[in-house]
């Protein structure tokens, strides 16, 4: 029977295992590896990742990760190439195949097709002297010294030193493309990183009728009656122009109240907030997030170039929207 601590040093040996494999990656960022990636930075086609086994499931996020950072790449699994689909592999294309020992049939086998389009071949393997090392256009090293796996068979070091140098490709051409934050989140709409860089006030805000708006020559008591039919816990304040004079908030109510004033004879102008924080609806909502956080509100204003209302927003409709 297993004890907790040998379950528990076993653990620990092998992440400190995968640690150093990943850490003796440093010394291969060489000359092969900036081919490589001049070689992916002249692709005119898409990147072809490919792999078999293990090596396949590390591939397949190799080609999620390129991309999903501006460099269009997808999987081909090696056994299925063969029947039919190295028919979406084009000249125009760059293959990057993964395999630890380097000679593994199934991409040997479609090798020649690879070689005969003229398609740049970049190999990643755990053996510089293998077939695959020999044919390719650049090899990048990715040896381990030893697997994590006690029995050595699992991939295990193997695997996680593969993805990492995955990664290092990607993001290298990430920067070296200009890959911006805007850029990611096109290709992430769904996803929050997503809504927090592409979301705009407009999208969420309030706008017409939903919009509290009082002038700025009425009662409190009025302005009272359009905060509670709105429900945005504020109201906005404009003048006989029609331009945004102030906010009028349960803050300032709360204060109004504290000084014993009556609201029915005390003007909404003499007790709103003014000036008042205001937005235009182009901004991105994450930032309407920022500005009220660090104001330490609830509630914006969103305004034309004129300070004319054309909407209203506050934080639960940022929360909602998933600007978080």
């Amino acid at each position: 029977m297993v004890c907790d601590q040998d379950i528990q040093a076993l653990a620990v040996a092998v992440i400190q295992t995968e640690t150093k494999a990943v850490a003796m990656l440093a010394e291969r960022i060489d000359e092969q590896f900036i081919r490589a990636c001049h070689l992916l930075l002249a692709c005119k086609g898409r990147v072809v990742v490919t792999g078999m086994g293990k090596s396949g499931h590390i591939a397949g996020k190799i080609a999620a990760t390129l991309a999903s950072t501006g460099t269009p790449a997808f999987f081909v699994h090696p056994g299925e190439a063969s029947h039919g689909d190295l028919g979406m592999i084009t000249r125009q294309d760059v293959v990057l195949a993964l395999s630890n020992s380097g000679e593994t049939e199934e991409i040997l086998t479609i090798l020649p097709i690879i070689k005969r389009l003229g398609v740049p071949l970049i190999a990643m393997t755990g053996n510089a002297g293998s077939a695959l090392a020999k044919l390719a256009s650049v090899h990048i090293d990715v040896a381990v010294e030893q697997e994590a796996c006690p029995l050595g068979l699992a991939p295990t070091s193997s695997t996680t030193a593969a993805l990492v140098m995955g990664d290092a490709l990607a993001v290298s051409l990430l920067q070296s493309k200009g890959f911006t934050r805007d850029d990611f989140a096109l290709s992430h709409p769904g996803g929050s990183l997503g809504k927090r860089l592409l979301l705009q006030v407009g999208d969420i805000m309030h706008r017409g009728v939903e919009v509290p708006m009082v002038a700025d020559s009425v009662t409190v008591s009025k302005a009272l009656l359009e905060m509670t039919e709105k429900k945005l816990g504020m109201t906005a304040v404009v003048d006989e122009d029609g331009q945004v004079a102030g906010i009028f908030t349960d803050g300032d109510l709360r204060r109004m109240l504290e000084k014993n004033l009556d609201v029915r004879g005390t003007r909404v102008a003499e007790v709103m907030t003014r000036p008042c924080a205001v937005i235009k609806q182009d901004i991105l909502a994450a930032e309407a997030m920022q500005i009220m956080e660090s104001k330490k509100i609830n509630a914006l204003l969103v305004v034309d170039e004129d300070k004319h209302l054309h909407g209203a927003l506050n934080m639960h409709d940022l929360l909602r929207a998933g600007i978080v």
